[in-house]
């Protein structure tokens, strides 16, 4: 599955749009990564706990929204955007979504010289 955060795939043609696809999951914070978070917020530094709960979440809204795709019959994925939102004090949500397509090569065009 080809997925690209932008409207064309290079060397592709777009033959079929399928809709829209999209994948999210909702997480929450951990309390001891709070505790360590406050630690960093006074003297600084990366949050790496939210930093792995962030990368884990995309990875997994990702997966469904390639799965709800490949459930349609899309080849690629384009305009991949990803967003995220306060569910409620402590989870949060983090959504993926995309326009499923079906692409395929686009024949060579002749350069026009010899």
């Amino acid at each position: 599955m080809i997925v690209v955060n932008t409207e064309y795939i290079p060397g592709k043609r777009i033959t079929s749009i399928k809709g829209l696809v999209q994948g999210n999951t909702v997480r929450a914070k951990h309390i001891g990564k709070d505790i360590g978070a406050s630690l960093k917020n006074i003297i600084g530094g990366e949050l790496k706990g939210y930093t792995e709960l962030l990368v884990e979440s995309r990875r997994e809204a990702m997966s469904r929204m390639l799965a709800q795709a490949q459930e349609l019959g899309c080849n690629a994925v384009v305009n991949v955007r990803f967003a995220t939102s306060s569910i409620t004090s402590g989870a949060a949500e983090l959504y993926c979504y995309g326009t499923g397509v079906i692409v395929e090569d686009q024949p060579a065009q002749a350069s026009g010289q010899m």
